[in-house]
């Protein structure tokens, strides 16, 4: 989603179980580069820089997958760090990878020495340099310029700091309460024992208020403290216990004698839950010192990594190709505590039985490839992240459509929760829950969530059900906080309509079989808002009138995008796409002009970043191909539709170029793995070209070899390998491919076929050829 932004710990495990008691790479152009390592590992080529500059707002810090816990510094950007900043507010605990607005950043914690004199991160922020900062999977260090070094690394659940402090007898820990990436509501700290502090924190916000959402903290030390205080506003009380404040800068401080011992560690564990749980959590993943804690997230990063090996590709691809699977895997996150126990989105607790539970939904982007790729790469998780959707409806009454924490945002349009599931059931992640997965989805397509319910669901339905398209209606008062589906009512009914399209096929698998009739029809309402006259998609007002702007590369009524660029995104009937706007022939021109083809030809990475892409958030009022947003990322996947399968490539190929092995490498925001996902797909030469559905379009890929590990539980064979020897720049053209040595003349595969194969071997050469063209060879349309 983009949106423009406005030595072993020395507690005793004795002092553990009582705190749980008490609960109840190298870039280039810059000098930051990934932690060096000697070993070859695969580890050694991710670069958690990338995308730190320029609007791509990752994290450079420490996680492991799928962490509840990324602990990474703030500079002062609403997202948490900017590559561009020199100074540090602190280690925060909570980060989520590209989101486009403000949130997160829990407890920035800061070590510093001298008196405790400002209680503003913005003021007592710590200089920095590139030149002393180093990030690897799972671990970051950096020089701060008062003379002290600190270093993270994680747990699932835990952060684990260690800060080396010159010789002095004032050195402080800050633990900040109060302030966050986000609005901080309300917080309390208390320091339980000298080693010890807890924190509860109320915020709220993304893009807007939202819902409040409470995580808590505990913090235990592995050396006593030798005094400690709080801060309330402007005012530091040395000695204090506990403080509390609404709206309020709010923080701990502990000081140590570092004269002879000049090492601070300290583990911070998070609950969603309850204090108790953090207890838990702490007990069962601290412990261990900060070196053991290093060494165990870099194994589990190298584990999953190793699930993809590629050969062949310049270093420059290998960088970013690891670090983009490095990426696809950072969410959801684990939301559950070590006891299974969570908080739903009725803001109960409940407990998780037989799944991890999960949270942080983004949706509207993560449906149309990362959910895709943690089928393939992740499918235990991705099963449980699953269930956990469904448990947002089960406790909350409405599945979610952008949810942050126990809360929903109502970030982004459409219906993206619906292609989300039926991929999940069509890659047989969803056994034992489809029927209620099922009841779920019919739900949502069918109804609206009540005035007095957070979601605001398909907003639109009503008027979607009885007219076949979503008004847009200018300005009208959002009902609810989040963006709204009557602002953007062209692009919503184009969601809606690729929603029950996948639904549609989920009901015919079930033998529901009236309702896989209707949801086929409605598929077909992208129809309803294909403008004749312009022979592009149109926004409708509420009395049927085509409304807006005739010119298509024009925004109103398309989210973060044109008619140009939407018009691609009907994955559902692309031949039905094709007819309306005057056949193959036709759409190949449109899409030649779309993609600035002859450009590309004479010059790809070029075209790339002058015609395509114009600044991090140049979403509007375009003509051309944005391969940094979401509504563009099926649409180089057109040509195999149209007969011109090699143009696929020549567009993809281009394309990646944007991936660089910098801190501006990343092409827009990251968007929770979306855009590092398409990344990984597109190089693989497999992508998920009907979201939703289990059909996967493919292209050349960007290697000479891959070889793809695969869970036995769901991939029989338990391995894919695809293979093109000799692809490079100039041959990059399939001449013909093979499954298991057998001809492969479709541009697809279907998951059954990655089920029963071990091998994708594609012949390439430097010039187009008839692979692929013929009518039979395209992804079939739905229904």
């Amino acid at each position: 989603m983009h949106r423009t932004p406005r030595p072993r710990l020395r507690g005793p495990a004795a002092a553990l179980a009582a705190v749980a008691l008490l609960g109840g790479v190298l870039t280039t152009g810059a000098t930051a580069q990934a932690a060096p390592r000697t070993d070859g590992r695969l580890t050694d080529l991710v670069n958690p820089f990338i995308g730190t500059q320029n609007e791509g707002n990752t994290y450079p810090g420490a996680s492991v997958p799928f962490g509840m816990v990324q602990l990474s510094p703030d500079t002062g950007h609403n997202t948490g760090y900017d590559y561009g900043e020199n100074h540090i507010r602190g280690f925060s605990s909570v980060h989520l990878s590209g989101v486009g607005c403000g949130l997160g950043g829990d407890l920035p914690t800061l070590p510093t020495t001298g008196d405790v004199t400002e209680t503003d991160y913005a003021k007592y922020a710590a200089e920095f340099s590139h030149d002393d900062e180093k990030a690897s999977p799972g671990y970051y260090r950096v020089g701060l310029k008062t003379g002290i070094e600190a270093e993270l690394t994680a747990t699932q659940r835990t952060g684990v700091q260690r800060y080396t402090f010159p010789a002095t007898d004032k050195a402080n820990v800050l633990l900040n309460a109060g302030q966050s990436l986000h609005r901080t509501l309300s917080s309390k700290v208390e320091i339980l024992d000298n080693h010890t502090v807890r924190t509860a924190i109320t915020g709220s916000g993304f893009c807007q208020d939202t819902k409040p959402y409470t995580v808590y903290t505990v913090t235990h030390f592995d050396r006593p403290f030798a005094t400690s205080g709080t801060w309330n506003g402007d005012t530091v009380t040395e000695g204090s216990k506990q403080s509390s404040a609404t709206d309020a800068r709010n923080g701990a401080w502990l000081r140590f004698d570092t004269t002879k011992d000049r090492t601070v560690e300290a583990t911070t564990a998070l609950s969603y839950v309850d204090a108790k749980g953090a207890a838990l959590n702490l007990r069962a993943e601290g412990g261990h010192t900060f070196d053991h804690a290093e060494r165990a997230a870099q194994r589990t990063w190298e584990e999953r990594l190793e699930g993809v090996k590629a050969q062949g590709g310049s270093d420059e691809l290998r960088r970013t190709f690891y670090s983009s699977l490095y990426r696809s895997f950072l969410a959801p996150n684990v939301g559950s505590d070590v006891d299974g126990r969570y908080t739903g989105w009725d803001q109960k607790k409940h407990r998780a039985n037989g799944f991890t539970y999960y949270q942080n939904w983004s949706l509207w982007d993560t449906y149309r490839t990362q959910a895709q790729l943690l089928s393939l790469l992740a499918p235990r998780e991705s099963r449980d992240m699953a269930i956990s959707v469904l448990r947002i409806d089960a406790e909350s009454g409405w599945l979610p459509k952008w949810g942050y924490g126990t809360v929903e945002t109502n970030i982004m349009t459409g219906d993206p929760v619906t292609p989300f599931l039926t991929n999940a059931y069509q890659q047989g992640l969803l056994k034992g829950y489809e029927e209620e997965a099922y009841r779920a989805l019919k739900k949502n397509a069918d109804g609206v969530p009540a005035t007095d319910s957070a979601p605001v669901g398909r907003e639109a339905n009503v008027e979607y059900l009885k007219d076949g398209y979503a008004p847009y209606i200018k300005d009208r008062p959002h009902a609810k906080p989040g963006d709204s589906d009557y602002d953007h009512g062209a692009s919503a009914t184009l969601e809606y309509a690729l929603s029950d399209g996948m639904l549609a096929e989920m009901a015919r698998d079930l033998g529901h079989d009236a309702d896989a009739a209707r949801y086929d029809a409605r598929a077909q309402n992208y129809r309803k808002i294909f403008d004749a006259s312009t022979g592009f998609f149109r926004a409708r007002d509420a009395s049927g009138a085509f409304t807006g702007p005739a010119d298509p590369a024009q925004s109103e009524g398309f989210h973060e995008g044109t008619s140009w660029q939407y018009q691609w995104m009907v994955p559902q009937d692309i031949p039905g796409m094709v007819g309306l706007i005057g056949g193959k022939d036709a759409a190949n021109q449109r899409l030649d002009s779309f993609f600035a083809y002859d450009k590309l030809l004479a010059d790809p990475a070029k075209t790339a970043r002058e015609v395509w892409v114009n600044g991090p958030y140049a979403y509007y009022n375009a003509d051309k191909y944005n391969p940094q947003n979401e509504p563009d990322l099926i649409a180089p996947y057109t040509y195999l539709s149209t007969g011109q399968p090699w143009k696929t490539t020549d567009v993809v190929h281009a394309a990646l170029t944007l991936f660089t092995n910098g801190p501006t490498g990343m092409t827009g925001n990251d968007d929770l793995g979306t855009m590092s996902a398409w990344m990984v797909l597109s190089s693989i030469g497999v992508f998920p070209v009907q979201p939703g559905t289990d059909t996967w379009g493919l292209s050349t890929p960007a290697f000479e070899r891959v070889d793809i590990k695969l869970d036995r539980r769901y991939y029989p064979r338990g391995s894919l390998t695809v293979s093109a020897p000799g692809a490079s720049d100039t041959d990059r053209y399939i001449q013909s491919a093979r499954l298991d040595g057998a001809q492969q003349s479709r541009t697809y595969l279907t998951t059954d076929d990655i089920r029963s194969a071990r091998s994708l071997s594609f012949t390439v050469g430097s010039e187009p050829s008839a692979w692929g063209t013929s009518p039979e060879d395209a992804p079939p349309a739905l229904g």
